[in-house]
């Protein structure tokens, strides 16, 4: 009989810098050449004692026989992933079984060493991951395994580090002043951080939002609307929890730990109030810094994550998150990078190319299923979602990954489209609370078209902002406000001239469409948002963002009127008195501002959407820009906004009084934008058009340090960079999109000037609102 032979370990061999080659190679090969290829190392920290877990290596390994060494570590198989590799690495050295909110990704180093006489050449790529618990691990609840691991012990960070930096010879070797250095830096600044210092820097944070009570008359509704809005109202607060979810997956256990101890100190209520105004641990106001660490986090307790030890309850972990947000949310695995997923989406069918594409569909890895399976003793397969696939990834409608709360809010909707007395809004709320179940949102979208109703509600995934990969995935949201009719009359003069504005576009007629569809224009003074409604608020909206309606019935556009007077008042107004040279700051008005947001959003709906590429191939821009569309789809219906409104005042459409103040008020408004920060998708397209009109010399800075603009230059200026963009978006032109905003989208030292003038006044960044009428409504 044969004897069965053990297979050795393929590892990825990867390039100097860290990119898959394609190529996979045995381990013993790997090293004997000097391959670049992948690793884990998970480190378990002890947050009572400030202690490291260290484990010495087995005296017959090929590599530091008898050595202290990280607390667990593996080289990462090939087609395998960095995080079940570290939950397996964990669970087969230390038997210890850890979830993977437990596993926090702190950074990536590259370790070289040659060893055993130039036999053993070690050139990997290291993910560095920290686990928190609260005290030690009783060393009795380990389970070593024998031939990789001969003993643990904890030490204290510091002087572990100190051993490292005179190589104590019974240390695998590290160099603390390189990259492993990070591992300590990081855990001192966390745990050695001044109270005083941060509450400072907290209620600094919290000051550049106004808070603002925002207000409706409701009186105009019927007793059956205000019954069907109370229902609405519970139905919004359920996207909230999505939306927590959709962040990053141990966000709402976060949420609940934060809110729980807001009243334990003045750190901990300043960190409450400032997370409800991010809905994340990471500030949209800069640059998406986190502002809380895994060290602030909810405690969870495992008590069969190791063997039982007598007297102890169980292994008590912090929930982690890491500190740079992660750019593809919890809509991927967080160890998927894009070759991985591109790579994936070419073994699909057209069908299932779609689905992982969608915006209504969450991507997972089979592996990652399949090892929570077995941790908790049920062994399933998920290869279902993705048959015949030899990837890891499939994906997964939000009806399914979202079930438990989607039954709850279409229950919800389904009762209040019963209540409500508008046809048009009965027909809104039951076909959504459908599509919550379906997964297909087509005709729950028509319907929000179609809304001619007095209460006005906008209630689903829509927005993409969050998918910093692809821009594919939808954010769940709510807004819900009452229609301004007056207003709403006014603006339908945009909405009648938008095939016009269509052919009229200053670029190449071959990308013009011939049937634009104006979008209906509904002004509301909202009473209640949620959901992807974090940091910076919205003016105004416009939606559906899928091609196929867009295509086939256009879009519908809701401004927000009083958020609008909101910022107006409390930001743009002393913006304009702090930036603005003199003799232009009565041209700041708000009908300028209001009209250039209405006409923002119009412009969403002209320019190339479905388009031709010039390889005759039908894609969408979305498709073709991916990660960069947002913040050009911003920067060009904010610019051919402008072109927009001049274009409608030479057709005597718009009172002419209003060419100088749009300029202005537009100019004010760069400033307002880009104090969003340069990773957010406004701040981006903002940074865009300021830097291109002011090195066009439209705008001008002065030595008093105040801008104004020149009126001679600013059309012309105005007119060649909507033709940019306009351009771009047509031939779905990645790299030429990459150009511009790699060259434009910065903080030159002009931003700089207006932003510390701001900064030395403290003008507010943005509202705060607080819904009052609801407040009231749900008592």
């Amino acid at each position: 009989m044969a004897e069965s032979v053990v297979q050795e370990e393929h590892l990825d061999v990867l390039t100097m810098t860290g990119q898959k080659t394609g190529i996979t190679k045995p381990r013993s090969e790997v090293h004997r050449v000097g391959d670049y290829h992948r690793t884990v190392n998970a480190w378990i920290f002890a947050e009572s004692t400030q202690e490291l877990l260290l484990q010495r290596r087995a005296d017959f390994k090929d590599s530091w026989p008898g050595m202290w060494d990280i607390s667990s570590a593996g080289h990462i198989s090939a087609g395998d992933s960095s995080l079940i590799s570290a939950q397996r690495e964990l669970q087969e050295e230390l038997g210890i079984n850890l979830p993977k909110d437990a596993f926090e990704f702190v950074f990536t180093f590259l370790q070289q060493n040659v060893i055993n006489d130039g036999k053993f050449i070690n050139n990997e790529f290291a993910d560095v991951y920290l686990v928190t618990t609260l005290n030690p691990i009783p060393l009795e609840a380990f389970t070593l395994q024998q031939t990789e691991v001969s003993a643990v012990k904890y030490i204290a960070y510091e002087e572990y580090k100190n051993l490292l930096a005179k190589d104590d010879p019974s240390f695998v070797p590290y160099d603390v002043n390189g990259g492993y250095g990070q591992l300590f830096n990081i855990i001192s600044q966390r745990y050695k951080e001044n109270t005083m210092e941060r509450s400072l820097t907290l209620q600094k944070q919290l000051r550049r939002y106004a808070p603002v009570s925002l207000n409706a008359e409701l009186a105009g509704l019927s007793d059956a609307d205000k019954e069907a809005l109370v229902l609405v109202i519970k139905a919004a607060t359920v996207m909230d929890e999505i939306f927590y979810l959709q962040v990053w997956y141990s966000n709402p256990v976060l949420r609940d730990w934060l809110k729980e101890h807001a009243d334990a100190s003045e750190l901990d209520k300043l960190k409450w109030m400032y997370y409800l105004i991010n809905k994340s641990p990471w500030s949209s106001l800069d640059e998406n810094e986190a502002f809380l660490t895994t060290a602030d986090s909810a405690v969870k307790l495992l008590p069969d994550a190791t063997k039982p030890v007598n007297g102890w309850k169980g292994l008590e972990y912090k929930a982690s998150f890491p500190l740079p947000k992660p750019p593809g949310a919890n809509f991927y695995p967080p160890d998927m990078d894009k070759m991985e997923f591109e790579l994936w989406k070419s073994s699909l069918t057209e069908k299932q190319q779609e689905d992982a594409t969608s915006f209504f569909t969450v991507i997972k890895r089979r592996s990652e299923f399949n090892l929570d399976s077995s941790l908790s003793g049920h062994i399933v397969d998920a290869t279902n979602h993705s048959v015949g696939s030899i990837y890891d990834l499939y994906s997964v409608p939000y009806s399914e990954e979202y079930n438990s709360y989607l039954t709850r809010a279409s229950e919800l909707l389904h009762k209040a489209g019963d209540m409500a007395s508008s046809p048009s809004l009965k027909r809104l709320l039951h076909s959504k609370a459908d599509a919550f179940l379906s997964n297909n949102y087509y005709d729950s979208d028509i319907a929000w078209i179609e809304l001619d109703s007095e209460l006005d509600v906008t209630i689903g995934p829509y927005e993409t902002y969050e998918d910093a990969i692809f821009g594919y995935k939808a954010t769940f949201e709510a807004f819900i406000g009452i229609r301004d009719d007056k207003a709403t009359a006014q603006v339908k003069l945009f909405g009648d001239n938008l095939q016009v504005l269509e052919q009229n576009l200053p670029m190449d007629n071959a990308y013009k469409s011939k049937d634009v569809i104006a979008a209906p224009i509904r002004v509301i003074q909202l009473i209640y948002n949620s959901g992807d409604v974090k940091g910076p608020q919205t003016v105004a909206f416009n939606l559906p963002n899928d091609e196929r309606i867009v295509k086939d019935r256009g879009t519908s556009m809701v401004m927000l009127k009083n958020v609008s007077e909101a910022k107006f008042k409390n930001i743009l107004r002393p913006i304009a008195d702090v930036c603005i040279r003199k003799e232009q700051q009565e041209l700041v008005d708000f009908d300028s501002f209001f009209t250039h947001n209405i006409c923002h959003e119009c412009c969403h709906g002209i320019g190339p959407h479905s388009i031709t590429l010039p390889d005759g191939r039908q894609s969408t821009v979305r498709l073709e820009l991916q990660e960069l569309h947002s913040a050009m789809e911003e920067a060009k219906a904010d610019i051919v906004g402008l072109w927009a409104l001049k274009f409608l005042i030479g057709r005597d459409l718009l009172p002419k009084s209003l060419v100088k103040s749009m300029y202005v008020s537009f100019l004010a408004g760069c400033f307002r934008s880009v104090r969003f920060g340069l990773e957010e998708s406004h701040g981006k397209g903002q940074a865009l058009q300021f830097n291109w009109l002011f090195e066009k010399e439209a705008f001008i800075l002065h030595s008093d340090d105040t801008f104004s603009v020149d009126f001679d230059k600013v059309e012309g200026a105005v007119e060649s960079l909507s033709t940019e963009i306009l351009t771009i978006q047509a031939r779905g032109d990645k790299e030429a999109a990459s150009l511009l905003l790699q060259k434009y989208c910065t903080m030159t030292q002009p931003l700089k000037v207006a932003l510390q003038k701001l900064e030395n006044v403290q003008v507010p960044v943005d509202i705060a609102p607080t819904f009052t009428a609801v407040n009231k409504l749900l008592q």
